[in-house]
């Protein structure tokens, strides 16, 4: 799904609502007093009513006769939704650890196979995109914000490099938890250079090789992890778990 536009009185009463609900501000069977929520806001019960039709399209809150605007069960949110993800990241809560630990596993078992895709498929082309974002990650003066966008591009890229529409679409989830992850890692000076690896994975890519490739993605993985525990102050922790392996 497509995010929506997050702008003027609309946009802001949507991030408003969703970050309460999501935060357990307002729990799971709340029913809304839509009156004084539209005073509270400041917003007309028409703009209060669209920007719930949003959260009603992601699964979050519903509406009966009888009942009224409720907040259904976290089972019934739309979890992989990007809109989703990044309100559950911006509620700044102890819940992000677990949330960037589950945005890996899926990591885990989707790039390594879309890297494997992208070796037998990429154009030169998608080598070319490939080969710009790696050269902006590497970078030094454009800041955090810079490293985490030149990321991204890089794993967009890859995803497209399967050439599988599907596969193309998880960027969105893919997405929404390493920009995270990476506003975190590149706010500190704990990561590692991120060059090195992504190189890695490029340069298997390029040569076609599958195994190799997934092989670059699983190291690439591995580090993104160690850098995430070195800043949450369990680098000595991880590195252990590295050894005993």
């Amino acid at each position: 799904m497509t995010p929506y536009a997050r702008r003027g009185v609309h946009g802001q009463t949507v991030e408003t609502l969703a970050r309460r609900v999501l935060s357990g501000e307002i729990p799971e069977g709340a029913t809304l007093d839509l009156v004084a929520l539209q005073g509270e806001l400041d917003v007309s019960l028409t703009a209060l009513r669209e920007s719930l039709k949003v959260l009603a399209a992601k699964g979050i809150v519903d509406a009966r006769q009888k009942r009224g605007t409720f907040v259904r069960a976290r089972a019934d949110w739309n979890l992989l939704d990007a809109d989703v993800l990044r309100w559950q990241f911006a509620g700044g809560s102890g819940a992000d650890r677990a949330l960037l630990r589950n945005l890996g596993e899926v990591r885990g078992i989707v790039e390594p196979a879309a890297v494997r895709l992208a070796a037998e498929r990429r154009t030169e082309a998608d080598l070319v995109v490939l080969e710009d974002a790696l050269t902006a990650m590497g970078e030094q003066d454009g800041g955090a914000a810079h490293a985490v966008e030149a990321d991204l591009a890089f794993h967009r890229a890859l995803l497209a490099a399967t050439h599988n529409e599907l596969l193309e679409r998880m960027e969105m989830v893919i997405e929404s938890g390493l920009a995270h992850r990476d506003a975190i890692v590149h706010s500190s000076r704990h990561g590692e250079d991120p060059v090195p690896s992504h190189r890695a994975v490029l340069d298997a890519v390029r040569a076609q090789d599958p195994a190799e490739a997934e092989h670059a993605m699983r190291a690439l993985l591995d580090q993104a992890v160690r850098d995430l525990d070195r800043v949450h102050g369990t680098g000595a922790a991880a590195d252990e778990r590295s050894a005993d392996r």
